[in-house]
């Protein structure tokens, strides 16, 4: 059973930084797609990060590009998401997910999810 265990988030002041974490139980997770997504209270969820399987492609939401990373450490199962230069605005639930093929920050085209980990940013 593929698992999905995102980790990192809490509470932080807007100007801060966090680090979210995403241990994948995917026997072959190189070979997978992961992206990051959030979910704020009331509103859908959106898109924030996509990395290709080597890294060596990314692609962020317009509304975090220059603050948000994107990276994985193939070796450990791990996808990470660097959050600096945090906003309120950035309340959300965050979750990973992955897939097979190319990069895409398209919810509907992912096969796996976490259960999330909360990040609040205060004003």
């Amino acid at each position: 059973q593929v698992q999905l265990v995102e980790s990192g988030g809490g509470l932080v002041q807007a100007g801060g930084s966090l680090r979210l974490s995403c241990a994948a139980s995917l026997r072959t997770f190189s070979t997978y797609v992961m992206g990051w997504f959030r979910q704020a209270p009331g509103k859908e969820r959106e898109s924030v990060a996509t990395i290709s399987w080597s890294g060596g492609t990314t692609y962020y939401t317009d509304s975090v590009k220059g603050r948000f990373t994107i990276s994985r450490e193939n070796a450990k199962k791990t996808v990470y998401l660097q959050m600096n230069s945090l906003k309120p605005e950035d309340t959300a639930v965050y979750y990973c997910a992955a897939r097979k093929y190319g990069v895409s920050l398209q919810e509907y085209e992912y096969d796996y999810w976490g259960q999330g980990t909360q990040v609040t940013v205060s004003s």
